[in-house]
């Protein structure tokens, strides 16, 4: 077995959609970045991509390059569950955890464990996804700005 952690963070800002675990979450703000700026599958890939010692998305989807303007982060993951395929890893488990103020998360956390399990092509039941607020501290108490942490636990699979 393998753990791998991931971490992401994205300014808010106003013109963008609000794009987390996948989901079109309605807001007046959306976050800020290169691709559609999912925190929450940013640091599930980095957690993914970790574990299996296949560097960061940084390196596989660098922000300098053009095919990844605008690109739904969905497809990203997809990109990296045919990696870990590629190199003979499943994915145990993945919990995650969203830090944000505002909008309210509970709502939507299924769809969100759906979109990411449908992505992998794993079970919504290795899927954890939860939401916390920083009780109005810092970047993302202030609305500032969004974050997300996620581990991952992958095993080689048989030959």
């Amino acid at each position: 077995m393998r753990v791998g952690i991931g971490y992401d963070v994205h300014a808010l800002v106003e013109g963008r959609m609000l794009w987390l675990g996948g989901v079109n979450i309605p807001s007046e703000k959306g976050l800020d970045g290169h691709s559609d700026a999912d925190v929450l599958i940013h640091a599930v890939m980095d957690a993914l991509l970790g574990a299996a010692g296949l560097r960061d998305i940084g390196f596989h989807f660098p922000p300098s390059d053009p095919t990844y303007k605008d690109i739904p982060s969905t497809t990203m993951l997809m990109e990296v569950a045919g990696m870990l395929k590629q190199n003979n890893y499943s994915i145990i488990n993945i919990d995650s955890t969203v830090i944000a103020e505002h909008p309210r998360l509970s709502p939507y956390i299924d769809q969100m464990r759906t979109h990411i399990g449908n992505a992998l092509n794993i079970s919504i039941d290795k899927v954890m996804v939860k939401a916390t607020t920083t009780e109005g501290l810092g970047f993302t108490g202030t609305g500032q700005g969004i974050a997300a942490c996620a581990i991952a636990a992958i095993e080689r699979m048989e030959s």
